[in-house]
């Protein structure tokens, strides 16, 4: 019997939006601090061949699943993470930085002597020209969950039960989100909660979760095989990949060219929304899987929340920095670029 998927329109994908306003979405994620110190350019050093910069100032942002939670709460929704940091003064910025922005940070384990992990940028440019990124270094230290900090967040996710009925899993390898919490995630939601992971090194160890959110290279790590730009090696890896992990929906993001979405029976192909000529995509990964998740809390299929990731992405990857999007953007997107909607291409598995 031939599976036929329904279009969303342009009104429909609105709606959408205006329903993620409060939304809860449970949010297990490895937070990072992302630091950005500006200056101008002064001279070449006569120690070494190397550009001194005036110093101008410095930002810290939420950044990796801090990044995803910052994400959710600018579209509107209600973040409710759980993580770690340090008693550094990272991990005190981002812990403000998040409380600023509305965000519950009871869920957070303050961890006395861990560093929190930490990417700093130095930019630089002319005072008022657009900062170039020069050189990037990070401040790195895993950890191993205690069985207080695992009963902690069980506690939190079981009181959420009922109110959170989506997800989120972002692993960037620091050690808060391990494949075991999630069967505890899902005793604690229940059977009815999409659970979506994002994982960069082992997304494998994941099996079990609802849907995926793996980028290009991320998902031919774990296939050991290239896509290149090669539609059935695309088709193949997807239907692959999403039958290895037992998931319902996976959606691999390819950057320039888009993002593909792969359902049992059916898979759609999403041109960039936007201009392929980006500022920054820091962060984008973030962006894509906050937008995804809070879209399915609305009430969104898989490809109406795939569509709105996609237009949330090229909105964000136009910003310098680790940058989130607003409801107000993210209708502006749909209501102006039509390419999302009009190119989409089906794939059959």
């Amino acid at each position: 019997m031939l599976h036929v998927q329904v279009l969303p329109t342009t009104e429909r994908l609105l709606r959408r939006i205006d329903a993620m306003a409060g939304q809860p979405v449970a949010m297990l994620v490895d937070l990072v601090a992302d630091v950005f110190i500006t200056g101008t350019p002064k001279r070449i050093s006569r120690e070494a061949p190397v550009l001194i910069l005036s110093y101008q100032g410095e930002r810290l942002t939420p950044g990796g699943g801090a990044n995803a939670v910052a994400n959710v709460a600018a579209l509107g929704g209600r973040p409710l993470p759980l993580g770690v940091v340090g008693d550094d003064a990272h991990g005190q910025g981002l812990l403000a930085e998040l409380a600023a922005r509305g965000v519950t940070t009871e869920g957070i384990a303050v961890r006395p002597g861990y560093r929190t992990p930490t990417k700093v940028r130095i930019l630089g440019g002319g005072r008022h020209s657009i900062k170039q990124q020069i050189v990037r270094y990070d401040i790195e230290e895993t950890l191993e969950l205690t069985s207080e900090e695992r009963e902690r967040f069980t506690r939190l996710l079981r009181g959420w039960s009922g109110m959170a009925r989506v997800a989120i899993l972002s692993d960037y390898g620091y050690g808060a989100v391990e494949p075991a919490m999630l069967p505890r995630v899902r005793d604690a939601l229940g059977e009815g909660a999409t659970l979506i992971a994002d994982s960069r090194y082992r997304l494998g160890g994941f099996a079990g979760l609802d849907g995926a959110t793996p980028n290009e290279e991320e998902a031919e790590a774990l296939l050991g095989s290239t896509i290149d730009d090669d539609p059935d090696r695309l088709e193949e890896a997807g239907r692959t990949l999403r039958e290895r992990l037992g998931a319902r929906f996976l959606l691999i993001t390819r950057g320039s060219r888009g993002m593909s979405l792969f359902q049992p029976r059916v898979s759609a192909h999403l041109p960039v929304s936007g201009t392929d000529q980006v500022a920054d995509v820091t962060g984008a990964g973030d962006t894509v899987i906050g937008t995804f998740a809070l879209a399915q809390a609305a009430g969104a299929d898989p490809l109406e929340a795939a569509l709105l990731a996609d237009y949330a992405g090229g909105v964000v990857v136009m910003k310098t920095g680790t940058a989130t999007c607003s409801p107000e953007e993210l209708k502006r997107a749909v209501e102006t670029d039509p390419r999302p909607l009009k190119e989409l291409r089906w794939g059959w598995s």
